[in-house]
């Protein structure tokens, strides 16, 4: 019986990938309507679909379109949903706590928007060309431009981008400041490389006073960051130089970049903390293909949206061991964080 039921498991198998972006795209849809913060509103459940859509801001709202959507986020656990004998009443699971945007807490409402943007979907339609004929990366493809310049030049998708940036810093940042605890200890000054507004760098100073923090951005970017106690702006280039410091920290930023451009940013790296022969502390995700573990499938997700981005890549452990040693630090160690990254410290000879 297990063995004719095969073809036809392989089938369902394929059918379910296929319309795997269905999910996705409701549950952006779910997020722009902000349907978590109705029901949170309403006492978080049970309420009704019609109580859901009187409260989304438009005199016209399709109600039998929002139960439709509804579906694919109950059978996933987004929403809970029971019928009282006339209609369905839904409320909120803990995954949808974690798109509450108005709760003054951690949420992946941003990340959600950043998904699900245009910009970030459109690419993936040219990758199997990409894959083809090389040349630029898919989103280089489809817009003519890198990520960042894309940014830079629609003030409507900068804020998407912040908003997702600053939710990701807000998500990781205790979790990594929780797992280094002896890391930072010892460090006297550290740089934040790519550090945007200087949120990251801040709430490590703010755990460990005795550091003397910079923020070390593009220019027009630390021009537009609110001052941090204990933090220093600085703008320039990483491909040019870095900041002298005890310690370099970058979280997820060589994933932006190939092993060629990331080699040359941890040589800079080596030659700022030259003076104190300190070190580097990465925050990124370490790949295990063949893992079981929470973010392994996260993981592999976020490798293939950086070919389609960025042109740049998620690592192994022994990737990331190469790439640090031709960089210029040889021995390095890994910490599991409780989050989709880890903690990659590396010290020169």
């Amino acid at each position: 019986m297990a063995q004719r039921d095969e073809p036809l498991s392989g089938q369902v198998q394929v059918w379910k990938l296929m319309y795997a972006y269905v999910d996705s795209m409701a549950l952006n849809c779910a997020v722009e309507l902000r349907i978590p913060d109705i029901i949170h509103s309403l006492g978080g459940g049970p309420v009704t679909l019609a109580q859901i859509a009187s409260h989304i801001p438009s005199p016209s709202v399709k109600t039998c379109v929002l139960g439709r959507i509804m579906t694919p986020l109950v059978r996933k656990n987004i929403f809970s949903a029971h019928c009282d004998g006339r209609e369905t009443l839904y409320g909120l699971t803990p995954s949808s706590r974690w798109l509450l945007q108005g709760a003054g807490h951690l949420n992946l409402s941003p990340l959600v928007l950043l998904a699900g943007h245009q910009y970030m979907v459109s690419p993936w339609h040219s990758l199997s060309d990409y894959i083809k004929d090389g040349g630029s990366f898919p989103l280089k493809r489809a817009y003519g431009c890198e990520m960042w310049d894309l940014e830079s030049q629609n003030p409507e998708f900068s804020r998407t981008f912040r908003d997702a940036m600053a939710c990701s810093n807000k998500l990781m940042m205790k979790a990594i400041v929780d797992a280094y605890k002896d890391g930072f200890e010892r460090v006297g000054s550290l740089v934040d490389v790519g550090g945007g507004t200087g949120s990251a760098v801040a709430e490590i100073v703010r755990a460990y006073p005795h550091i003397k923090g910079i923020n070390f951005d593009q220019p027009h970017i630390v021009a537009a960051a609110p001052a941090h106690g204990g933090v220093s702006h600085v703008g320039g280039d990483m491909f040019e130089a870095i900041p002298s410091a005890d310690a370099v920290f970058m979280k997820w930023i060589l994933h932006d970049w190939n092993d060629e451009d990331s080699v040359r940013i941890l040589k800079n790296c080596r030659r700022a903390v030259a003076e104190t022969n300190g070190k580097v502390i990465l925050a990124e995700v370490v790949l295990r293909p063949e893992g079981d573990g929470l973010f392994d499938d996260t993981g592999i997700a976020s490798d293939l949206t950086m070919i389609t981005q960025t042109g740049g890549k998620e690592r192994t452990e022994p990737e990331w061991k190469k790439l640090l040693e031709e960089g210029g630090f040889p021995r390095c160690n890994i910490f599991q964080t409780p989050s989709l990254l880890s903690i990659i410290e590396a010290f020169p000879a």
